[in-house]
């Protein structure tokens, strides 16, 4: 130990960032040594193929940005309080810092831990990072939590948000590192088979590329009113999967948005919304936690969802062959990319839940387990808003033509074009980089025929408003 001190345990989970970490500021304030861990524990063995896989290309950035500073990251697999209490022996440490998780699983892990090391005499401190604003600070004027989203915005717009940490140049070395796993050895990838190979080369992991994605897309910022919608253009900030894992925080977001303001910047008001929308997905799960497990409203757990994943329109769904181009453009463009378009988020969930009258539960996992930017609290927060059991719901009028869609938001089919490849003469790469990266047990084949609609649209949208309509009366 460095002047004798014990040295500070500081266990990262979706945080994996120098900069803009309450937590590492804190290790750092207190000038004693820091052993850096991550923990392959239940809750990261449950995770789907692709977030998966994508935490193990951002640990292993992490980690040598960790090197470059004079330190290091500790691996471990196992029960997470059972291997903090083994570096906890190893180190001498006696204290555990992290940053703070919201969702039901987490929390439930995270207090075992804290009880249990606290009991111990082990300092066990939690602090803030993942979000802009705790969900227990923010309250309606009747001290409730917030139930819908643009009020609970006006409330937050002119709340001070804390300026982000430096990065530090360098962190205090234990006298003695405890061993590390290998992350080869953990396999994070092997569910992703083949098209592991395929969605490399969309993914540029790590805190740097994190900024780097922030002062482009800061570039374009001025047209994010108008172009974030369109399926066509670049108009996204693509900074969810950084967002996600923790390899940007959104203070630095906010801030950096904010300063750009100031220079006079336009677009600013409109992405620092969607900032707060993902603050508003966090305040749901965290205050009604059954958000990411079942209906929102109760009232929607009679409603006649179908729940078979055999089904053959489900089928049809989940392997892009709907014969609804915008819906399977954006399906496809999932399984290349790791992402997809958000506007293509909401139209492939209005489609599964509203036209085939299928479980949104079902869509939900099918993203768990094949999206790069997973978020448990967005991702179940845009499928039950979507679907009509969520909050802000109005799905009398949320069933959205997909042909009507496509027609506003990608008006010359560049975004078809970019991945549909059957019955067109020259497919792009990108089409046809779709029948490589799927299950090859699919035998999908880009020169078949392109299927005839699974379900007639305007057929699907009366059984859909019929159905809603039982259930009101009901």
């Amino acid at each position: 130990m460095e002047d004798g001190q014990p040295p500070i345990i500081l266990w990262f989970r979706r945080d994996l960032r120098l900069s803009d970490h309450p937590a590492l500021a804190a290790s750092l304030a207190t000038g004693r040594p820091v052993v850096p861990v991550f923990l392959c524990d239940d809750l990261v063995h449950t995770m789907g193929a692709a977030p998966k896989w994508r935490l193990g290309l951002g640990l292993e950035v992490f980690g040598r940005a960790l090197n470059d500073i004079g330190s290091r990251l500790i691996l471990r697999q196992g029960d997470a309080l059972e291997q903090l209490q083994r570096l906890i022996s190893e180190t001498g440490a006696t204290d555990v810092y992290w940053s703070r998780a919201y969702d039901p699983a987490s929390i439930a892990r995270d207090t075992k831990v804290k009880s249990a090391l606290k009991e111990q005499g082990i300092e066990a401190k939690s602090f803030a990072g993942h979000l802009l604003f705790e969900p227990w600070t923010v309250a309606t004027k009747a001290g409730q939590p917030f139930r819908v989203f643009t009020p609970m915005w006006r409330a937050v717009q002119g709340r001070e948000v804390p300026p982000p940490e430096a990065a530090p140049t360098r962190l205090i070395a234990p006298a003695y590192w405890p061993t590390s796993d290998d992350l080869a050895t953990w396999h994070l990838g092997a569910a992703m088979n083949r098209g592991a190979k395929i969605v490399k080369p969309y993914v540029q992991p790590g805190e740097q590329a994190a900024l780097d994605h922030l002062e482009g897309f800061l570039n374009r910022i001025a047209n994010y009113g108008a172009d974030r919608d369109r399926l066509d253009l670049d108009g996204t900030s693509n900074l969810s999967e950084y967002l996600s894992l923790g390899e940007i925080g959104p203070r630095t977001a906010w801030h950096r948005v904010q300063r750009a303001a100031f220079e006079g910047t336009q677009g600013t008001g409109s992405f620092l919304r969607q900032l707060v929308w993902r603050e508003f997905a966090y305040h749901l799960m965290y205050h009604t936690p059954q958000l990411v497990s079942g209906n929102w409203k109760p009232e929607w757990d009679a409603f006649p969802w179908n729940e078979a994943r055999d089904a053959p329109e489900v089928k049809a769904w989940l392997q892009a062959r709907t014969g609804i181009p915008v819906v399977d453009a954006g399906l496809r463009q999932m399984y290349v990319t790791g992402r997809m378009h958000n506007r293509a988020r909401m139209i492939v969930a209005s489609h599964l839940t509203k036209h085939l009258m299928t479980h949104w539960k079902i869509g939900m996992e099918w993203f768990e387990d094949c999206l790069i930017d997973w978020d448990p609290a967005c991702n179940a927060m845009g499928w039950q808003w979507v679907a009509g059991s969520g909050p802000d719901a109005s799905p009398f009028f949320r069933i959205f033509n997909p042909v009507t869609q496509q027609e506003k938001f990608d008006p010359k089919g560049a975004y078809l074009n970019q991945w549909i490849a059957e019955g067109r003469p020259k497919p792009s790469e990108t089409a046809l980089s779709y029948f490589e990266a799927t299950p090859r047990s699919w035998g999908l084949n880009p020169k078949a025929d392109y299927p005839p609609p699974v379900v007639d649209l305007p057929t699907g949208r009366a059984r859909a408003l019929a159905a809603y309509e039982r259930r009101k009366n009901q």
